[in-house]
């Protein structure tokens, strides 16, 4: 028999409890995670409440670090034993979608985004990750667990953010909403040249 794990899953709109799932095996490119740390995002929330319509006894969350358990043949430049952040889009980076650098897209319209949509989350003792070399980032050893997890989604979306703006060099932007993304969009647009960011917030303890 399989060896097992904890996971904490959506069993229907509105309803969670935990599950006792086969810890997963990977492909020659991809590798398992053991958890250290995660994250609820808004977007497990409103999953929870059907924004993607039914799901039955899938794990959720898509914010996590951890250490790599097990790897692929193929996959090289990781170790069993690394602490690694996973991104909460997993692409592929192989696809026209990705090479045009639309990750988000990879392969059709939200493709990128897997972990609770279309497969198993990261709230589990293990969870997969398809294609390691491209989705595994090596997390120095300067930087705790806890901070580290933050730039699987609420670093990457706000970055992102500001690079589709198309800011150009010492332009001036707003941005709208100082939460934690809104915080890392205001940061990239810094770091991409803008010469006037200018933050709106209506919340003054931000």
């Amino acid at each position: 028999m399989a060896p097992m794990m904890k996971c904490f899953v959506m069993k229907g709109i509105g309803e969670v409890g935990f599950l006792d799932k086969p810890i997963p095996e990977p492909g020659p490119n991809d590798a398992v995670v053991k958890t250290t740390c995660a994250l609820v995002c808004t977007s497990d929330v409103h999953t929870l409440r059907g924004g993607i319509g039914d799901r039955k006894d899938l794990t959720l969350g898509h914010e996590a670090v951890g250490v790599v358990a097990r790897l692929g043949g193929e996959v090289k430049g990781f170790q069993v034993g690394d602490r690694v952040l996973v991104g909460a889009i997993t692409p592929d980076f192989a696809c026209e979608n990705c090479q045009r650098g639309y990750t988000s897209q990879c392969q059709h319209m939200l493709g990128g985004w897997r972990f609770a949509n279309v497969k198993d989350g990261v709230f589990a003792e293990y969870f997969h990750v398809n294609d390691a070399r491209a989705n595994l980032t090596p997390i120095p050893e300067s930087i705790p667990d806890e901070l580290a997890v933050y730039c699987a989604d609420m670093l990457s979306t706000g970055f992102m953010g500001a690079e589709h703006a198309a800011i150009p060099l010492g332009g001036v932007v707003a941005v709208f909403a100082q939460g934690p993304v809104g915080l890392m969009a205001t940061v990239g647009a810094r770091l991409l040249g803008a010469g006037l960011v200018i933050a709106v917030e209506g919340v003054p303890k931000r």
